[in-house]
């Protein structure tokens, strides 16, 4: 049997780099990188798209509170929906361990999605890894949806180095999970007024032409969750 360390070692972790802009600093940036990288192919006419996402914590808020103690080794699982549509559910968990990031995901049907977010637990005879522990987490330290997420994205890819660059603005929250699959639904925004969060991911290095182009004075790197933030803003105005 594998231990823990083991299978740890065997995974694929990704950089991830996080930085505050304001919108004229993400048009600059898009402007520079827009040319020499390929735009989402899943974006729409105009590039960008919706991004939903309801994000778990059990009854402790551990998840929540790792964040804030910034634990070495974390984990949070959401589900995830894009341009308020319900066609393609995706659940994910997210690893971080030494600053660097690991995801893990497979497809939900509507009526799991529904289920999860009821807190009935149906598990299929043969489910997916990360549904299985989601399902283990929900029976045993009572794992429950508690914010959701929207926010517009667009996202940029450069193959050498597996580069994916995303312009995430106006990040808004509510905590009336039930409302997730709702076409539309009513947030609050989370983050200052005109601050936005560009991310940079990648494997093991950042292309120095990529590096060069991403370069700003007064940019300001930051380890801000969506989840944690989002968490904060509706806990203090209950939203």
């Amino acid at each position: 049997m594998k231990k823990e360390s083991d299978i740890a070692a065997q995974t694929i972790y990704r950089n991830e780099l996080k930085y505050l802009c304001s919108e004229q600093q993400l048009r600059l940036l898009e402007a520079r990188i827009r040319h020499i990288c390929d735009l989402d192919p899943h974006a729409g006419e105009e590039g960008r798209y919706t991004v939903r996402s309801v994000y778990f914590d059990d009854f402790a808020d551990s998840c929540y509170f790792e964040n804030e103690d910034g634990v070495n080794r974390r984990e949070k699982f959401r589900i995830r929906i894009y341009d308020g549509r319900t066609d393609t559910i995706t659940l994910e968990c997210k690893q971080k361990l030494n600053g660097k990031n690991h995801k893990s995901s497979c497809r939900l049907t509507g009526e799991e999605c529904q289920d999860i977010l009821k807190g009935y637990f149906r598990l299929p005879r043969h489910a997916d890894p990360v549904l299985n522990k989601l399902y283990l987490l929900c029976s045993t330290r009572l794992y429950r949806p508690k914010v959701v997420v929207e926010y517009e994205r667009m996202a940029f890819l450069y193959r050498i180095g597996n580069v994916r660059v995303t312009f995430d603005r106006n990040i808004s929250a509510t905590s009336r999970v039930q409302d997730f699959l709702n076409a539309r639904i009513h947030t609050r925004p989370v983050m200052p007024t005109g601050i936005h969060l560009l991310e940079v991911k990648f494997d093991e290095l950042l292309p120095d032409y990529i590096y060069r182009q991403l370069q700003l004075e007064n940019l300001r790197q930051t380890a801000n969750s969506k989840y944690y933030t989002s968490r904060r803003i509706t806990k203090n105005f209950g939203v």
